[in-house]
């Protein structure tokens, strides 16, 4: 049983598209930004070599949005905004990044009305979570904003215009140039859509899911079994050998699932350049070295009347109680990640428990057997003991 989840899940991986180590496009899915912020859908816009990234919830209407645009000047500003009229500037409800009186970049919201300049003043949405980051590439300066916005109940599509100014000192704009790209920078948006150019973006996040899913199973399912299937079922003498076979069975499969777990791990870290989860990549190496040196124990155990079986039993044990550990710390690290939501999370604890109680109720079992065995062993040994007990009055 174990080996077939570990050949279906394998498959699934295999099955996972661009998973290539390599990276060649310039598109808005090469796009990284600071606090390992990622997103569902993104896409290049059409002018002004800006880009868009966002992630939808419909449960709630929020959008989680993300725009970039290289700026030649250092002290330029950038400006992204919704219409719910037309594409145009007048009507529209902007988010703009600029620059304060000290050079630092603050973002700011504009509900336009005129042609004749800019106001900041709050906009017709929820806005929230507003920050932004600008950084030098290739020569140029890059400026981004985030931010969260509430849109009305049930719309998604609407019209939104871009644009990019030379200059912003002490909070005030100077007027954008009026080249084509400019006057072109507008369009519809569609927040349900997944992007016209999303694909890779998309295919990371279903590989980030991929990879909590396989290292879920491996870490928090198979390998724990394994161990429960060792500790306690090899004490049943009726089961002859068979728990060994199960235990090496669920283990090896851990194994190979958490491998390509790992290996996941490592592409995500190579297409995702400048964003590190460092404990979350620090445990999992540590994991995978322990869960190797495992396997490969495996192949130098001793026999049981060997003298240095107590000393491999030792370090077996030692270190399986260590992955297990570091296992279920990681899977919760990893959740935390994916913002997964506190769902996922209680599902987690839900099974990290349910593992908990069997360990508990099979260690209880095992007491009560163990005393139970020295006590009819006690009794078959000194069978006269009972009638003094008897006697004694005891």
């Amino acid at each position: 049983m174990a080996i077939a989840i570990t050949f279906l899940f394998s498959i699934i991986l295999l099955l996972q598209p661009n998973l290539s180590l390599s990276q060649t496009t310039t598109t808005c899915t090469s796009k990284t930004f600071s606090k390992n912020r990622l997103f569902a859908s993104c896409i290049d816009l059409s002018q002004l070599s800006a880009s868009l990234h966002w992630t939808y919830d419909p449960t709630n209407s929020t959008v989680n949005v993300a725009f970039t645009a290289p700026n030649p000047n250092s002290n330029g500003w950038v400006a992204w905004a919704l219409n719910p009229a037309k594409p145009s500037m007048v009507g529209s409800q902007a988010i703009i990044a600029l620059h304060d009186s000290d050079g630092k970049i603050v973002v700011r919201t504009s509900n336009i009305s005129t042609y004749s300049g800019v106001d900041f003043s709050p906009i017709m949405y929820d806005v929230w979570g507003m920050e932004a980051e600008q950084g030098e590439i290739g020569g140029v300066w890059v400026m981004s904003f985030f931010a969260s916005i509430k849109l009305p109940h049930g719309t998604t599509k609407m019209s939104h215009v871009w644009q990019v100014g030379p200059e912003s000192k002490s909070e005030e704009l100077q007027k954008h140039d009026f080249g084509e790209e400019n006057l072109n920078s507008k369009g519809v948006m569609n927040f349900a859509s997944d992007g016209v150019n999303s694909g890779s973006s998309n295919s990371r996040l279903n590989e980030r899911n991929v990879h909590g899913i396989i290292n879920a199973i491996s870490w928090g399912v198979l390998l724990p079994t394994g161990a429960i299937i060792a500790r306690y079922f090899k004490a049943i003498n009726s089961s002859g050998t068979a728990w060994f076979y199960l235990h090496v069975s669920f283990q090896v499969a851990g194994y190979i699932l958490g491998m390509a777990g790992w290996g996941t791990g490592l592409n995500l870290g190579v297409k995702s350049k400048g964003v590190q989860y460092t404990t979350h990549r620090n445990i999992g190496i540590t994991l995978f070295s322990f869960a190797t040196l495992q396997v490969t124990a495996l192949l130098l155990r001793p026999e049981k009347d060997h003298k240095y079986r107590k000393y491999w039993n030792l370090y077996h044990h030692t270190f399986g109680y260590t992955i297990l550990v570091l296992g279920i710390l990681n899977i919760f690290k990893g959740l935390s990640i994916l913002n997964s939501g506190h769902k996922w999370e209680i599902i987690a604890i839900v099974i990290v428990g349910f593992f908990i109680g069997i360990t508990l109720l099979l260690e209880i079992t095992s007491f009560v057997r163990s005393h139970l065995r020295k006590k009819n062993l006690a009794t078959i040994t000194n069978p006269n003991k009972q009638d003094q007990d008897v006697q004694s009055g005891v």
